[in-house]
C-alpha cells in the first residue's frame, strides 16, 4: 500500500499584506486569556487530586499498620511494589510513602 506524503504546509496561507481587522488583537488576547485560565484550572485540579490521593494513601497505610501491627519494612515494600506497578511515574519512593503517612497523620480527621 502506497502512503501519501503529508504536507507540512499550512492549508491557509497568511497574507503578509492583509489588513488586520479592528478588534482582532482584542479577540486574540481574549482567546489567550481563556486558554491560560483553562490551563491553570487543569493544573489546580490535578494538584488537588494528587493531594487527596497522597492523603488517602497515607490514611490507608496508617490504618492498616494500626490494625495489623505491621513494621516499618512494609513501607519499603509498598514503595518498591508501587514503583514496579507504575514504572516511569514518580512519587512512590520509600521516602514519599513515609511522607504520605506523615501527611495523613498531620491532617488526620477523626
Amino acid at each position: 500500500m502506497i502512503q501519501k506524503k503529508r504536507s507540512t504546509k499550512s492549508l491557509v496561507k497568511a497574507d503578509a499584506n492583509a489588513i488586520i481587522p479592528a478588534g482582532y488583537n482584542e479577540l486574540l488576547n481574549e482567546l489567550k486569556e481563556k486558554i491560560r485560565n483553562a490551563q491553570l484550572k487543569a493544573a489546580l485540579a490535578v494538584n488537588e487530586g494528587l493531594i487527596r490521593l497522597y492523603w488517602d494513601l497515607g490514611k490507608t497505610i496508617v490504618e492498616k499498620h494500626r490494625q495489623e501491627k505491621w513494621g516499618s519494612k512494609v513501607v519499603d515494600n509498598i514503595g518498591l511494589d508501587l514503583q514496579q506497578s507504575f514504572p516511569g511515574e514518580g512519587g512512590f519512593s520509600r521516602s514519599n510513602i513515609f511522607y504520605m503517612k506523615c501527611f495523613y497523620l498531620a491532617y488526620e480527621i477523626e
